[in-house]
């Protein structure tokens, strides 16, 4: 079973990228971010058209949050818990039958934080990465097969970055950042694409801004963590950066992983 993680950074400006990238690489479950849209106006039918389920947590102009699945829906919830007053559009969760038992699949797209000299901003971050980790730490008590795909706004270390001492004074790298992402996955996860390379030069995202892409000046921000059951049925990762040279591209790229589940018979 392959399963993706995306930001799209706009879905229907790249509907025609999403469809073919979908055709060409066939995963079994993506998920996608900022989707960048309400809910009924996200472009359904083109994607149902290849055989996905599609559910949706948008938001009009920014953020938003989706999950397309060939597998049927169990279950849905979307909001991370914790935080009656947060109004962002930044989390889904998607349950699903496997020959194995259950598969849970959240899409997260993390705040930024930026700038750092914003309290407010910066704050927000780190305390929406405080409620993922209470929510990841109950969902692990369920000793399932758990998969937290998505854009975290976080470069793990200085390898995750073409030139790490551009990144010193960015929310992405600050430690308390870098601190709270080791903390999530001391929880008991597995990072896919580090538990299979350490080379540096790996990346997920390349800015529009001064010939980014063309430079290879890259970070890494785009992670999937793993339960220990999902971990015991992994087989590999791979980032998929050719599409980042496509037409209209999004300045993120996907990331997959194989898990070797078969869908419930």
């Amino acid at each position: 079973m392959k399963i993706v993680t995306w930001n799209i950074n706009g879905v229907r400006a790249r509907i025609g990228n999403l469809t073919h990238w979908l055709t060409e690489s066939a995963p079994d479950v993506v998920c996608l971010q900022e989707i960048k849209t309400v809910d009924d106006q996200f472009p359904r039918a083109e994607i149902e058209a290849l055989g996905y389920n599609v559910e949706t947590n948008g938001q009009k102009s920014f953020n938003g949050v989706a999950i397309l699945s060939k597998l049927p829906f169990d279950e849905v919830n979307r909001g991370l818990p914790g935080d009656d007053e947060d109004d962002h559009a930044r989390f889904i969760e998607g349950v699903f039958s496997t020959d194995q038992g259950a598969l849970r699949v959240a899409s997260l797209y993390l705040p930024n934080g930026n700038p750092i000299d914003d309290e407010r901003k910066f704050s927000y971050k780190l305390a929406w990465m405080a409620r993922l980790e209470r929510w990841a730490e109950e969902r692990l008590r369920l000793e399932e097969a758990l998969v937290l795909a998505g854009d975290y706004n976080v470069i793990p270390e200085p390898a995750d970055a073409r030139f790490p001492e551009n990144w010193l004074g960015d929310a992405l790298f600050q430690p308390q950042t870098r601190q709270a992402f080791r903390r999530l996955k001391n929880l008991g996860f597995t990072e896919a694409v580090r538990s299979v390379t350490d080379s540096a030069g790996v990346y997920t995202f390349w800015d529009y801004q001064a010939g980014a892409w063309q430079k290879n000046n890259g970070i890494r921000i785009d992670h999937l963590l793993l339960s220990p059951e999902a971990a015991n049925r992994f087989s590999s990762a791979s980032v998929e950066k050719h599409v980042r040279a496509w037409e209209k591209p999004s300045d993120h790229v996907p990331v997959a992983i194989e898990l070797s589940l078969q869908p419930a018979r």
